[in-house]
């Protein structure tokens, strides 16, 4: 049975495509009310999306990466690692907001050699690490190692392709 009828008001029956009930009117309404809902819900987890920001490096290399960065916190300059991303992945290094307009990055390609470095002097160590300040690296028993600056220009989000052969020494790509 596929009939079709109009109604008067939300107390008159209703049969469409079968159905038959009573005050179609308001469940016209409640539909209405909730796909209203639904759009709205879906436009504010787009905006919440868009406004969380990230830093992220990508790995563009055939190679297995480990990446240090550099940034200014509150009180002083920081140096973290190690970040392991895999050949044709990304990470994020950084999540939320970008409190630095300015990252500094050190990469190394464990796979096939080289490195990504920079002339910006910072602190690292050969296992996992978060050091405070720059300052007399070796005499607090870390490396001094160059870093690349990255100029983020105030944005929210920032993401860091490193490509294919990398340079050994300083001079960042």
């Amino acid at each position: 049975m596929n009939q079709k009828s109009h109604f008067r008001g939300s107390d008159e029956k209703m049969t469409t495509d079968g159905f038959t009930g009573w005050g179609s009117r308001r469940r016209g309404r409640v539909a209405s009310f909730l796909s209203v809902s639904a759009i709205g819900c879906a436009a504010l987890l787009l905006t919440a999306a868009s406004a969380h920001a990230d830093f992220r490096l990508c790995n563009k290399t055939a190679g297995n990466v480990g990446v240090s960065i550099g940034y200014k916190n509150q009180n002083s300059w920081v140096t973290e690692g190690w970040w392991n991303i895999p050949a044709a992945s990304c990470e994020v290094v950084v999540s939320g907001p970008l409190n630095s307009r300015y990252f500094y990055i050190y990469a190394l390609d464990y796979d096939n050699g080289g490195e990504w470095g920079g002339h910006t002097f910072m602190c690292t160590r050969g296992k996992e690490f978060t050091i405070e300040g720059t300052e007399d690296c070796l005499a607090r028993g870390f490396e001094r190692t160059g870093f690349f600056e990255v100029d983020t220009g105030e944005q929210r989000n920032w993401t860091v392709q490193l490509t294919e052969k990398p340079t050994s020494g300083t001079g960042g790509q």
